[in-house]
């Protein structure tokens, strides 16, 4: 028997929603976004988002697709900056600094920001001279010695050492898609950032890589912020601390992980986390 698809909530009722409550000052807080919007050209696709994520903590972003998480996470390290037309208004503040001041260094922010994408993108090169890009490129080694101790370090901080040591002066497009992903971390790890971005970082995934991708972030928190944007509410359920719902642009819901998926605050957000649409 056929079911009737239930209808998307109508884009017509989003302005009646109620924003999500500005967090109090939170000395914990790593990164906070605060009345930031988002324009491509004209078009505004991210609306007065104020969020906080802290240190040592997975914060999630989860909603449907075109909602703005994507876009939201890139504004975080200023990846949008390469769009023709993108502008921002409003702060993202790390330690204290907004990173859209005139005098920020983009490239340091870029490092200490390191971002993970959907789809793994290893260099043409070697594992070894993956990892090795960025020390090599920011002069943060002294020594062949030391290229070689941290290239070591952060391969095993991707739980891949293992896997490579053995041939780590092989082509890297050689690996299986869930390691290419590891060496990623890795190659973002190397130059010893704060936060780690990652956008969908499972999608393309099998479930067993999958499940090593997870158990690598939920080890990762102790030493780094984490923020990740995913599809999957199971996911999200699993390894984040808290989930933020964002829906049309708008941060509708953010809480306590544990509170967003058994009692949120909006009808909304339950709906979507429930599957009635997205």
């Amino acid at each position: 028997m056929l079911q009737t698809a239930v209808p998307l909530p109508s884009p017509a009722a989003v302005p009646s929603l109620p924003v999500a409550p500005a967090p109090a000052p939170d000395t914990a807080a790593k990164i906070t976004a605060s009345g930031l919007d988002f324009y491509y050209g004209p078009r505004r696709v991210l609306e007065q988002i104020t969020l906080q994520m802290r240190r040592n903590e997975v914060t999630a972003l989860i909603g449907p697709s075109g909602c703005g998480k994507s876009t939201f996470l890139r504004t975080l390290n200023r990846m949008n900056d390469i769009v023709p037309g993108a502008r921002v208004e409003g702060s993202v503040v790390l330690d204290g600094r907004d990173i859209y001041a005139a005098a920020v260094d983009v490239v340091d922010l870029r490092r200490r920001v390191g971002m993970v994408f959907q789809k793994s993108n290893p260099f043409p090169k070697s594992i070894f001279d993956n990892v090795a890009y960025g020390l090599r490129i920011n002069r943060m080694t002294r020594s062949r010695e030391d290229l070689e101790g941290r290239v070591e370090a952060s391969l095993r901080s991707a739980a891949l050492w293992d896997e490579v040591k053995d041939r780590l002066h092989t082509s890297a497009l050689a690996l299986s898609g869930g390691q290419q992903q590891r060496l990623c971390i890795a190659r973002a790890l190397a130059v010893e950032p704060e936060v780690l971005l990652m956008d969908e970082p499972a999608s393309a995934l099998d479930p067993i890589a999958t499940q090593r991708i997870e158990e690598l972030i939920y080890q990762l928190k102790s030493r780094y912020t984490i923020v990740i944007v995913t599809h999957n509410m199971q996911q999200a359920a699993r390894v984040s601390d808290v989930t933020a719902f964002f829906w049309l642009g708008r941060l509708v819901e953010t809480g306590l992980t544990t509170k967003i998926f058994t009692a949120p605050a909006q009808k909304l957000t339950e709906d979507y986390i429930t599957g009635r649409f997205g």
